[in-house]
């Protein structure tokens, strides 16, 4: 009788150990910085966890703000830590151990300076042509939200006036106003510079091309990688463990932010569409994967679909 009451104590004791673990581990706050690329990995992720009965809690935030969080505890995850572009956030907080950089999930990215094609084939190929061209650009760089990376590595290469750029002036906003001002200058035939990457629809929407001559600043290939604060995947590792299985491709990303520009769709929607037309890839995301309630995930997720 003594074993048996000790047994179920030792249980007992278990499952509320258990559902502590659960509790604290259920809702997983992720970081937006308003990139589609991100918005579409999220989606991605967020759906996975909902199959798995977790809660994604997706905040827009921007990049500095998001590493502040990463560090202090209130983002546990930031699926767009874009490299080199960010090497200094990485510097300052993964390098140090205040963030942990869980996996590299996309490889082959580009991110620098764009135009037109009219503009290239007018003869801006590199950096150093922009200034040949300085009174048809009015001097403007184009970049993205205020404290990006990519804004800073721009404001640098100003301040130091590299490819005799010193008195241009970069214009900051939304991922999605600079593409309005984009289109609109194209529709015009208008100079215009801008900050361009992959994957991003505006690759297929634009006909656009790459500067070269920004390595020193953006970097050539890149990579983008799974940050989590510090001790999450410890303290969380079956969350861990899916964000550490996650691997895009740069045609899942096109496809699934292609639907939601073209055909407005949710990004949720969008890439729950995408899920269910390739679902061989859960295999590999959901491997070693429980529920939340300690069931097979695969088979939770598939279900959704």
């Amino acid at each position: 009788m003594q074993r048996l009451s000790t047994a179920l104590t030792l249980g007992l004791l278990a499952l509320g150990s258990a559902s502590a673990w659960a509790d604290s581990c259920e809702t997983v706050k992720m970081a937006d910085p308003g990139w589609s690329d991100i918005a579409a990995t999220n989606a991605i992720t967020g759906f996975l966890l909902d199959g798995m009965g977790y809660k994604a809690k997706i905040d827009t935030l921007a990049v500095p703000i998001t590493f502040g969080g990463l560090k202090d505890g209130r983002v546990d995850v930031f699926l767009g830590n874009w490299m080199p572009a960010q090497q200094g956030f990485h510097d300052k907080f993964v390098a140090n151990g205040d963030v942990t950089q869980l996996a590299k999930n996309l490889e082959g990215t580009e991110f620098t300076l764009a135009v037109p094609d009219y503009v290239w084939e007018a003869g801006v190929h590199d950096f150093a042509d922009l200034d040949k061209f300085a009174d048809k650009f009015d001097k403007k760089l184009y970049g993205i939200g205020s404290g990006a990376p990519a804004n800073l590595s721009l404001q640098e290469i100003i301040k130091s006036n590299q490819f005799n750029l010193g008195q241009w002036k970069l214009i900051e906003s939304s991922e999605q106003a600079m593409l309005a001002e984009v289109s609109r200058a194209t529709k015009k035939q208008r100079f215009i510079t801008f900050l361009g990457w992959t994957p991003h629809p505006m690759n297929v929407q634009l006909k656009m091309r790459y500067l070269t001559g920004g390595e020193k600043y953006f970097g050539a290939s890149g990579s983008v990688y799974t940050l989590t604060r510090k001790g999450y995947a410890q303290a969380c590792p079956n969350v861990g463990k899916l964000l550490g299985n996650l691997r895009f491709t740069q045609e899942m990303e096109n496809s699934i932010m292609a639907a939601v520009a073209n055909s407005k769709l949710s990004n949720t929607d969008a890439a729950k569409a995408w899920i269910k037309a390739h679902p061989a890839v859960l295999e590999q995301w959901l491997e070693g994967v429980r529920t939340i309630d300690d069931k097979e995930a695969l088979a939770a997720v598939k279900s959704r679909l």
